[in-house]
């Protein structure tokens, strides 16, 4: 029996003296269809973030890159705050020759696209928020530590042995020290700057951000709108990825402010 071909393959390309590793779409999509970068969380790296990525392949292109200091990328010297994460995500799209993309993230890595949005906005389409952090009403490390160890019930298994080696990848230290930087952040006062379509996405199961903050997050926002996925924890994008596909595609079906829709390359199943 023939092998079917993955829809991801990896590649790796040198950013500010750094490798960096990416997964990437392998189907041939038009250059004028859109791409999709999706940027992972605390401690995690582009392995968690494969199950959606492989559902959304068939329809534009896709990126996940591991960030520096994250999976199979390069460390930098010190541990990059969120600004400094944003700010490599763009000098990576610069490296692969992407110009514009929409943002999918999760969990921190919303953190990160909304200071890439505030920092880089012309290289922004549309953004997709799934499972935000940080609600302020939360800010501190024994709260979230607390808000996550809730969540574990109603996440897959197979998910911790993924979480496991990507932290052990980035050590301990990095991931204090990222922690640290994420709670500091605060993305309260960069969602109102963000003046692109941005589709905010909750599991219903969700401990780590309850039903008010996902609420508070779609009304600071310009042009947001806020979805929930039935029965799905906070890492939506593992546990719930067909459901989070419609979703996006969905959402990038409607209307852009330019006058059109983003063009995807066939319609969902």
């Amino acid at each position: 029996m023939k092998q079917q071909k993955s829809p991801l393959e990896s590649r790796w390309v040198a950013v500010n003296g750094l490798r960096i590793y990416t997964r990437a779409s392998t189907e041939p999509i038009a250059d004028h269809d859109t791409a999709i970068v999706l940027v992972h969380g605390l401690a995690v790296s582009s392995r968690y973030m494969i199950p959606t990525a492989r559902l959304l392949a068939s329809h534009c292109r896709v990126y996940i890159p591991d960030l520096p200091g994250y999976g199979r990328s390069g460390k930098p010297a010190h541990t990059l705050t969120m600004v400094e994460l944003g700010d490599a995500l763009a000098d990576w799209m610069d490296a692969i020759g992407l110009q514009k993309a929409t943002l999918l993230g999760n969990s921190m890595g919303c953190q990160i696209i909304a200071n890439f949005a505030l920092r880089h906005p012309q290289r922004i389409d549309r953004a997709v928020l799934v499972g935000p952090t940080m609600d302020p009403r939360a800010c501190t490390a024994r709260q979230e530590v607390w808000r996550w160890l809730l969540n574990i019930p109603g996440e897959p298994l197979v998910l911790f042995p993924i979480v496991l080696l990507d932290t052990v990848q980035i050590g301990i230290r990095r991931f204090l020290h990222t922690f640290r930087y994420a709670l500091q952040d605060r993305i309260e006062e960069h969602l109102p700057h963000m003046h692109v379509p941005t589709l905010v996405v909750r599991g219903t199961r969700d401990t780590v951000v309850p039903q008010r903050w996902a609420e508070e997050v779609t009304k600071m926002l310009p042009g947001g709108r806020l979805v929930m996925i039935e029965g799905a924890a906070h890492d939506v994008n593992f546990n719930s990825p067909e459901q989070l596909t419609r979703e996006v595609l969905s959402f990038l079906r409607e209307e852009h402010p330019t006058g059109r829709p983003v063009e995807l390359r066939s319609p969902w199943l």
